[in-house]
């Protein structure tokens, strides 16, 4: 399962890892999120060790969803040292999300 993230929990989780961590935005009344939610959980589960992977409810959790421009769910983001080096917006195949943290590890 993939690690719930929160407002509180973001800078220390997020940007303050040493590993890549994959972040997705999403809500519970959002179809196409329920779509990405197990492909998220797959690949926590696949990458445990080696990246972070996570989910933020934005409708819980309104702080970072803004701060990086989230206006539309599913957006997943890929950080890297604190920083976006990905962005996935919408429902995408699994390989797309692998091989965004495959390129940091």
């Amino acid at each position: 399962m993939a690690l719930e993230i929160t407002d509180a929990t973001f800078e220390e989780t997020v940007l303050k890892s040493d590993k890549p961590v994959m972040v997705d935005f999403w809500a519970a009344w959002c179809g196409p999120c329920r779509m990405v939610g197990p492909i998220i959980d797959e690949i926590s589960s696949e990458y445990d060790g080696k990246a972070i992977v996570g989910k933020v409810d934005v409708d819980a959790n309104q702080e970072f969803a803004a701060k990086y421009g989230v206006r539309n769910i599913p957006t997943v983001l890929v950080f890297q040292n604190g920083e976006v080096v990905g962005r996935q917006v919408g429902v995408a195949p699994k390989n797309a999300y692998s091989e965004a943290l495959d390129a940091l590890l």
